[in-house]
């Protein structure tokens, strides 16, 4: 959801995504996020994203399309290997009016890297390898060949009409080959001419847990109706992990309306406004971690989270600083013999419980010699559940030193993924929850509903 945006962009860009892996959802696409990441780093206005199968009419009519919304701009990613089916420069150059032609020294480029593998397997074909060699230095006349990372170049590829449209980027589809010839591309003359329009934008990000992205709509109406300057602000919403994020682009003149907009937030959100740098909670629990003194460790024991929370805690580099380890205790015999939960408590209480979710955390703490543990046990579905302990149904708990253990209970909506990875944020909110009120040196009340105190996913 966006709130109305700035005026028309001088510079605009597309992407262009190839590949029937991609198209099919075979293969993630990682290619168009990043790029449009970079665009907005530059100032440049991303208009259009397109993915296409490996089908040149459909690759010509996406760059056409680009075209007809007047963007300056076009990267497309993929279709720059050696086989019959990547076509990318061929239609890029018959796209720009461009005659393909070999490049000599290019051709030796690309030799050069692959002849280790042909000594390595010395059965291989030599003229096929040379063949496929040579349609990768086939290129547009007149583009400019960026380095290959592996075995494709990229290009820039003006048209051969100065005024007669976009200019083409065309860079390979692997990530690793991408991402380092990104900055030879943004660097090209060719391209900064295409740019040349771009401005200076600020871009905030504001994140908040335990609240509806209706009332973010809502507040949004009352920015309106108190006179906050929206029009000068691109303002998007966004539910991710259950997280309302809210991105705001603007440039450097309007950070006055801006300030206002982020202090009406801060006024009508303060108890679910959690990051108004723009940290995630991930980022923000290493933090507390880490910057204790001394340094806090954390251990986990999961039941229905099967080691999410754990796996939520060592993405960040640097995390053996602090996560001594994880119990991954799905079975009520791995909770009694991995974790430590007592075999009575969970006769008397069942696996899904208050007094389960707080032995978990106990017994990954102590059998970890952690100072912080993380109890997690729930039913995920589809099956499983009863009147009582529905599915969606998630008791966590969060012991720190001698502190009140912080437990708390969310019903979370959807099938069995979405419960899990809604459980692992929840988890990691009450982490940061619990952590914050220890350094702030007060005392944390076992219990509870979620909802209104740990910041649980509404429905």
């Amino acid at each position: 959801m966006s709130a109305p945006g700035v005026s028309a962009r001088q510079a605009r860009a597309g992407i262009v995504v190839t590949g029937t892996e991609v198209l099919s959802g075979r293969v993630s696409d990682r290619n168009g996020p990043w790029l449009a990441e970079r665009l907005r780093e530059l100032g440049v206005d991303l208009a259009h994203t397109a993915i296409v199968g490996d089908r040149p009419g459909d690759m010509e009519a996406a760059l056409r399309f680009m075209a007809e919304q007047g963007v300056g701009l076009i990267l497309t990613s993929g279709g720059l290997g050696p086989t019959a089916d990547d076509l990318t420069a061929e239609v890029v150059g018959r796209f720009q009016g461009r005659e393909m032609v070999v490049d000599p020294a290019l051709e030796e480029r690309i030799a050069e890297i692959v002849r280790p593998l042909a000594r390595r397997w010395p059965n291989l074909d030599q003229d096929a390898i040379r063949a496929a060699n040579r349609k990768q230095a086939t290129i547009p006349a007149g583009s400019a060949v960026l380095q290959p990372v592996g075995t494709a170049p990229g290009l820039v590829v003006p048209p051969a009409d100065p005024n007669g449209g976009p200019t083409v980027v065309v860079l390979p589809g692997p990530p690793r080959e991408l991402q380092p010839m990104w900055q030879e591309a943004a660097g090209s003359d060719a391209l900064r001419a295409a740019i040349s329009g771009a401005r200076v934008y600020r871009q905030s990000t504001l994140r908040l847990f335990g609240i509806p992205e209706s009332e973010i709509a809502e507040t949004l109406r009352v920015a309106e109706r108190e006179g906050v300057e929206l029009g000068a602000l691109e303002i998007t919403t966004c539910l991710k992990r259950g997280e309302i994020e809210i991105v705001t682009r603007y440039e450097p003149g309007a950070q006055s309306a801006y300030e206002a907009f982020e202090a009406l937030v801060e006024r009508r959100h303060a108890d679910t406004l959690f990051s108004r740098d723009g940290s995630t909670v991930d980022e923000q629990v290493a933090q507390l971690l880490r910057g204790s003194h001394p340094p806090l460790t954390i251990a986990t024991g999961e039941s229905c989270t099967g080691g999410l929370v754990a796996a939520r805690l060592t993405e960040r580099a640097g995390a053996s600083d602090y996560v001594k380890g994880g119990i991954m205790a799905y079975s009520n015999d791995a909770k009694v013999a991995v974790a430590g939960v007592a075999g009575e408590l969970i006769e008397a209480h069942g696996a899904v419980s208050e007094e389960v979710a707080r032995a978990l955390a106990d017994g990954a703490r102590d059998r970890l010699d952690a100072e912080v543990g993380v109890g997690v046990t729930g039913v995920a579905g589809p099956g499983g559940g009863t009147p009582e302990k529905p599915v969606g149904l998630v008791w966590l708990s969060v012991v720190v030193g001698d502190y009140e253990p912080l437990t708390r209970s969310v019903n979370l909506p959807g099938g069995r993924s979405d419960v899990r990875d809604r459980a692992t944020t929840v988890a990691m909110h009450l982490i940061r929850r619990a952590l914050t009120t220890r350094l702030a040196g007060g005392s944390a009340a076992a219990g509870g509903s979620a909802r209104s105190s740990a910041g649980a996913t509404p429905g």
